[in-house]
């Protein structure tokens, strides 16, 4: 009997230590996203698109959370949010609503990263994917590569069968206005309308469609970079970035986003990082790396580190942009230096939170 007793109390102390262990390792989920900053404000903006914007950022935020909530891993999270801004507002500046090189053409870049793992993949200046996203998340899975670039990336997609549209799926009416706009004032040649472009508006017409589409208006400066951190219920941080790039950029230009470090980055040992703006500064700064050093090594709060970087650093060199950053015990920042930011966060059990404009909290 009391060998009995002995065994049934060391089998309930076992069972009572495994779900100690297993409360231990279950982690709240939190996601938080991004769509560009710049010139956004109260002033200028157009309700209609406003409201549709908010829209798109609670459908994107909330479809990662389904993701994290049925326990799938943040690096799925990430890409599924970020698929959904790819295809969302002609506010943002990736995938179908992406900007024009100064030729008249798309070129996308995109890059996703494991916080567990450290591993990640790129792609930059891709004409045939949709959700370049999923392209740099097989780069990373499906190769033993970081970086892919250009026909080489538009020719892996095609090796793996992924998902390929023709260019002309690229084109929005606002957008072109935008770059004919913009090439007029700096005194450039206007690029011919993409083939398989509709016909062009009347003047008058153009005007509308630049107007109620998007969030922003021709002129203004804007960086509709998306871009997602996430952390799973296992602890695991991933971050990614998915862009357009600027506006009327030379062919073959690549900005942050796709570069690691810069853009992107994610590790478990500090923080997940996804930034918008001139990627030139971000590059020069190593934006993404440089707060989660800050946070590793210096103890820095996140808060402070996001600022310390955007505000002071970025500032000297005179960049402009924002980022969102998570550490892994869920705590979210963002941090930007122009007037608007599109932006939202979710943790498990929390409401959704949307804002756009700097005075939102």
């Amino acid at each position: 009997m009391k060998k009995n007793f002995i065994a049934l109390a060391g089998g309930l102390l076992f069972l009572t230590l495994a779900s100690s262990a297993g409360a231990q390792q279950r982690h709240p989920w939190s996601i938080e996203i991004h769509a560009g900053a710049g010139d956004i404000s109260r002033a200028t903006s157009n309700p209609q698109s406003d409201t549709a914007t908010r829209a798109t950022l609670k459908k994107a935020i909330e479809t990662g959370a389904k993701v994290l909530d049925r326990g799938g891993s943040s690096v799925d999270a990430v890409e599924a949010a970020i698929r959904v801004m790819e295809g969302g507002s002609p506010s943002f500046d990736a995938g179908k609503w992406a900007v024009f090189n100064a030729e008249g053409k798309v070129e996308l870049d995109a890059a996703i990263m494991d916080g567990a793992t450290l591993k990640a993949g790129s792609v930059a200046a891709v004409t045939r994917s949709p959700h370049p996203i999923t392209l740099a998340r097989a780069v990373m899975e499906r190769t033993p590569h970081v970086l892919i670039v250009g026909p080489g990336a538009d020719k892996f997609l095609h090796q793996i069968g992924g998902e390929e549209v023709e260019p002309s799926y690229f084109f929005n009416q606002g957008k072109w206005n935008a770059l004919v706009e913009q090439l007029k004032r700096e005194g450039k040649p206007i690029p011919p309308r993409p083939a398989g472009a509709p016909p062009a508006q009347d003047q008058a017409d153009d005007k509308r469609i630049s107007s109620s589409t998007m969030l922003w208006m021709p002129g203004q400066r804007h960086y509709g970079t998306v871009g997602v951190v996430a952390l799973d219920r296992k602890g695991n941080l991933a971050a990614g970035t998915s862009t357009g790039g600027s506006q009327g950029k030379m062919p073959g230009r690549v900005g942050d986003s796709p570069i690691i470090g810069a853009g992107t980055y994610a590790s478990n040992e500090s923080c997940a990082v996804s930034a918008t703006g001139v990627g030139e500064y971000f590059m020069r700064l190593t934006i993404a790396r440089e707060i989660c050093s800050l946070v590793q090594y210096k103890g820095m709060p996140l808060q402070q580190a996001a600022d310390t970087v955007i505000h002071k650093e970025l500032e000297q060199l005179h960049g402009e942009g924002g980022v969102i950053a998570m550490t892994p015990d869920g705590n979210s920042v963002w941090s930007f230096n122009t007037s608007g930011m599109f932006r939202a966060r979710l943790k498990e059990g929390g409401q959704v939170t949307v804002a756009i404009y700097n005075d939102e909290p």
